[in-house]
């Protein structure tokens, strides 16, 4: 089902509702994609409706400024991803029931560890090949990261696609350090990692687990 939300500043978010056969799930999952990337993510999907299909409701959405979602992604950064996060869990637990389970994909799953620590009502959190530290993101951004520093944006391309990235961005994610709210976190964890993954090395999912 397609449903929206509004985010903190006023923009609706696009997001899709699975739910199980019987539409009675006997828990809400909440989402996550990667960076740059979307809720219909052939892998989110999958997931998603592998999760329905064992008695899960999951929605998964586009963060601000990607997929259907409303805003520019060259204002949004890590933590206002972490706001999208929080409010989605509002809305899911306002209008279904409060979600039990976080799922976040590489960036998306840094930012579920992060936004559990907020939420009461989650009891357990996957990751898909996060990273230990936001700030690994900027690696994609390549030579560009100097001009950013330089000129406070850039025009990045990662995967085949164009985005602006401002200086505000980098500054957020070298902000947010993440050893403190995983060492923190409280709840059950579930660490997935690829030995191949070349974009996230594995070594991240050790550091999480090591936290």
């Amino acid at each position: 089902e397609k449903v929206q939300f509004t985010n903190a500043e006023g923009q609706q978010l696009s997001a899709r509702l699975e739910l199980p056969i019987d539409r009675h799930p006997h828990a809400y999952a909440l989402f996550a994609h990667c960076f740059t990337c979307n809720k219909n993510l052939s892998a989110v999907r999958n997931i998603s409706r592998s999760l329905a299909q064992k008695g899960f409701g999951v929605i998964r959405f586009d963060f601000t400024g990607l997929g259907e979602s409303e805003g520019d992604f060259a204002d949004t950064n890590f933590s206002s991803n972490i706001q999208d996060l929080v409010t989605a869990a509002r809305f899911v637990e306002e209008e279904y029931g409060a979600p039990r389970l976080l799922i976040g994909h590489s960036l998306g799953g840094a930012a579920v560890l992060r936004a559990a620590y907020e939420l009461d009502t989650v009891e357990a959190v996957a990751t898909i090949g996060a990273p230990f530290d936001p700030e690994h993101v900027t690696h994609l951004f390549g030579e560009s990261q100097e001009k950013i520093d330089e000129q406070g944006y850039a025009e990045v391309t990662i995967g085949g696609r164009p985005f602006t990235v401002k200086k505000q961005f980098l500054e957020d994610i070298q902000a947010n350090k993440m050893i403190d709210r995983i060492k923190d976190l409280g709840k059950a964890l579930l660490i997935m990692h690829s030995p191949q993954d070349r974009v996230v090395a594995i070594e991240n999912a050790a550091k999480i687990y090591h936290a």
